[in-house]
C-alpha cells in the first residue's frame, strides 16, 4: 500500500524530489478568469500541485491565478509541457523560457515532452537534461510515452525520466507499462482519470459509490492513489474541486482494487501514443 496521509502528501521521485500526488489539471480551462479562478479556488482547498501545458493556452491566467492565491511559489508544484511543434533541442529551450515568461516564474517544479514525436523527443529530452543541469526546472519527465518509446529515450539519456503521464483509469490499465516504469524508477501520472466524464455510467463504479458512500470520481481518484499513481483530475468548477479533494478520509479494500482493475479493456478516450497525428 502507497502512504497517502492528506492533500498535500506526495510521492518522492527518482531525484528525491516530493512530488504531490494530487493536483489540478487545467486542459481546456479558458484563459482569463475561468482558469484563474480555477487555480485560486484549488490551492484554497488545499491543492498543491498544479498542470498545465504550453498548448493549452492557458499559462498566463494559472500565474495569476497561483499569485492571487496568496500562496507562496514555492508551495506549489508547477508543471508545464513542451508541445510537438517546439520539439528539438533548440526550439524546445525557447518553449521553456516562454512558458515561464507566461507563467511569471522563474523556475519550474517538472517540465514534460507533452507527445514523443518521433525523430525530434530524443533531442527534446536533451534539453530538459540541460535545463535540469543547469537547475532551472525541479524534475523532468515526459507524456504519453510507451514503453518502446521509453526504452528508445533511456538508450541514449545521461537521465532516466522521473515522471510518465499517461492516460490512467479503470479501462485503460496499461500494467506492463506501470510495471516496466516501476522497473526503471518512472513516477506514474494519471491523465483523464475520470474516462473523459464515462465512468459515471460503469455499473461497478456506481455499486462502490455506494458502498462508501463517496461519489464515482472520488472512488476512481482515490483507486489511482493507492495504485501510486499521481492524478490531476481537471475542473473549473467550485463544488467539484472541492469533492474531488475529499478522497483522504477512506480506503478502498485490497479485494475492491483488483475488481477495479480487472475492469481493464484497453480502451483510450484519448489518442494512441502510436497513431497520434502530430
Amino acid at each position: 500500500m502507497n502512504h497517502i496521509t492528506d492533500i498535500k502528501g506526495g510521492f518522492t521521485l527518482n531525484n528525491g524530489v516530493k512530488m504531490p500526488y494530487f493536483g489540478l489539471g487545467v486542459y481546456l480551462s479558458k484563459e482569463g478568469q475561468e482558469v484563474i479562478n480555477a487555480v485560486k479556488w484549488a490551492l484554497e482547498e488545499g491543492y498543491r500541485h498544479i498542470d498545465t501545458a504550453s498548448i493549452y493556452g492557458n499559462e498566463a491566467g494559472v500565474g495569476e491565478g497561483i499569485r492571487e492565491s496568496g500562496v507562496p511559489r514555492e508551495e506549489v508544484f508547477l508543471v508545464s509541457k513542451v508541445w510537438n511543434s517546439d520539439q528539438g533541442y533548440d526550439s524546445a529551450i525557447k518553449a521553456f523560457e516562454a512558458s515561464l515568461e507566461r507563467l511569471g516564474t522563474d523556475y519550474l517544479d517538472l517540465y514534460l515532452i507533452h507527445w514523443p514525436v518521433k525523430g525530434k523527443y530524443r533531442e527534446t529530452w536533451r534539453a530538459l537534461e540541460t535545463l535540469y543541469n543547469e537547475k532551472r526546472v525541479k524534475a523532468i519527465g515526459v507524456s504519453n510515452f510507451l514503453s518502446h518509446h521509453l526504452e528508445d529515450l533511456l538508450d541514449q539519456a545521461s537521465i532516466v525520466p522521473m515522471v510518465n503521464q499517461m492516460e490512467f483509469h479503470p479501462y485503460l490499465v496499461q500494467k506492463d507499462l506501470l510495471g516496466f516504469c516501476k522497473e526503471k524508477g518512472i513516477q506514474y501520472e494519471a491523465w483523464s482519470p475520470l474516462m473523459q466524464g464515462n465512468v459515471f455510467e460503469v455499473e461497478l463504479l456506481k455499486e462502490l459509490a455506494k458502498k462508501y458512500q463517496k461519489s464515482i470520481a472520488q472512488i476512481v481518484l482515490r483507486w489511482d492513489l493507492q495504485k501510486g499513481v499521481i492524478t490531476i483530475p481537471k475542473s473549473s468548477k467550485r463544488n467539484r474541486i472541492a469533492e474531488n479533494a475529499s478522497i483522504f478520509d477512506f480506503s478502498l479494500s485490497e479485494d475492491d482494487i483488483s475488481r477495479l482493475d480487472k475492469l481493464d479493456r484497453h480502451q483510450r478516450f484519448g489518442p494512441d501514443p502510436d497513431t497520434f497525428d502530430f
